[in-house]
This record gives C-alpha cells, structure tokens and sequence, in this order.
C-alpha cells in the first residue's frame, strides 16, 4: 500500500513539474522569425543564391506574418472557430507564397520544395483517432 501511495505521489509530483515548466497544458506558438529559421534549415538542399535567399525569406516572413494575423483575428473573436474559413484562409495565404516562391526559385528548386521540403513543415498530427464518423 505504502509503494501504491509512493508510486502515485512521484506520478503526480511529474505531471506538475511538466506543466510548471510550460510542457503541458498551453500551446506556445513559434514566432514568425523562429519559423523562418526552421523553414532556411530545410531550404539549404536547394542551394539558393544571396538574392534567392533574402527573397525567399522575406516572402516565409509575410506568409508567416498573416497566419499570426488570422490566429490573433479567430482568438479575439472567441467562441468555436470556422474550421472551413479558417482552412480557406490558410490555403489562400500558401497558395500567394508559392506564388511569390515561383518567381524566386527555379522550376526544379520549386518542384523540391513543393514535394520535398514543404510536406514536413506541416504540424504533425497525432494518429490513432478516428475522426468524426
């Protein structure tokens, strides 16, 4: 009994030591320029020129830049969020920075990026679920 009690003191002395210190709970969302720095780690594989890169960047920042706007607008409109709006927005702002990407890269760096690099800057989603039926 006195490990059972032990066992579950440790368990729940873990769980709030995690959300103490940020893990749990609250989602911290990246800034725009940590999510450039993430996105220039994975654009190195197309070997961009100094023109090609400040471009690149400027056009991840913008994109960037709108999504916080969209975020900042849902949250301070409160209540449940129109997934549907929401994904409408988010693919018109992709589709804008690709074409901004187009006019900067080549056709074979944008054809890396597009089948490449861009699928694993998208959040992972845990799986198992089964969605809605």
């Amino acid at each position: 009994m006195k490990k059972a009690i032990l066992l579950l003191v440790i368990a729940i002395s873990g769980v709030l030591a995690v959300q103490a210190q940020g893990g749990g709970g609250g989602f911290q969302r990246r800034t725009p320029e940590e999510r450039l720095k993430m996105v220039k780690e994975k654009l190195v594989d197309l070997n961009l020129d100094k023109d090609q890169t400040a471009k690149s960047d400027s056009a991840f920042l913008d994109y960037y830049k709108a999504q916080d706007k969209i975020f900042e607008e849902m949250r301070a409109a409160g209540g449940a969020p129109d997934r549907d709006a929401i994904r409408e927005k988010m693919m018109k702002l992709a589709g804008e920075r690709d074409d901004k990407l187009k006019k900067i890269y080549t056709d074979e760096q944008f054809k890396k990026w597009k089948d490449t690099i861009e699928p694993t800057t998208r959040p992972q989603r845990g799986g198992g679920g089964g969605g809605n039926n």
